[in-house]
């Protein structure tokens, strides 16, 4: 049985490198990576690349802006840890992809991709780290698509975090188990 690592926080927070470190830990020094972006602008093109140089040689990289359940699947069969790295962007991509007017559609088919990438992990032998962004901490968004992101984001983190063994909330580069510290009702 598969096990699921949620690390969330806000940008800049150091997420996405304490869950490198944490992946080449359980993976005995190698792991999958799964990257979600897809390079759109010169800008995007630079932050793939630092995040691939700080990663080193030590990953296996699966392009999987869609359908990234499979590519799960796939490394599974290879690595003991996989990083999914980020949940957000992916909902991002859903979203960009998907057809704005009905509501019930975009929830609906979120929660399915999710459920998706959720059962890939757990009918694996494998562990899979997470990341992604919180978007709650902040005010209501102006415009109904950011309201739209922020709303299926959070429906995707709580998917993954009422599934994860852990959920890491890393502010200023600290990562602390919040599920550890959650109350249990």
């Amino acid at each position: 049985m598969g096990k699921i690592i949620l690390v969330t926080g806000g940008a800049r927070s150091g997420k996405s490198s304490f869950a490198e470190k944490l992946a080449l830990k359980i993976g005995d020094g190698r792991a999958a990576y799964i990257a979600t972006a897809q390079i759109f602008d010169d800008e995007m093109s630079f932050r793939v690349k630092l995040h691939k140089k700080r990663r080193g040689k030590n990953w296996l990289t699966f392009e999987s802006p869609f359908n990234a359940d499979k590519s799960i699947s796939f490394a599974a069969k290879t690595f003991d840890a996989i990083l999914f790295d980020c949940v957000t962007i992916y909902v991002s991509n859903f979203l960009c992809a998907a057809e704005l007017d009905d509501e019930k559609f975009l929830y609906d088919n979120l929660r399915e991709l999710i459920q998706k990438l959720i059962d890939a992990t757990l009918n694996a032998n494998v562990t899979t780290i997470f990341v992604t962004n919180e978007v709650g901490f902040g005010i209501v968004p102006e415009n109904k698509l950011a309201r739209r992101f922020r709303d299926l984001a959070g429906i995707a983190n709580q998917m993954l975090a009422a599934h994860a063994d852990k959920v890491f909330l890393t502010v200023a580069g600290i990562a602390v188990d919040i599920k550890k510290l959650a109350e249990k009702i």
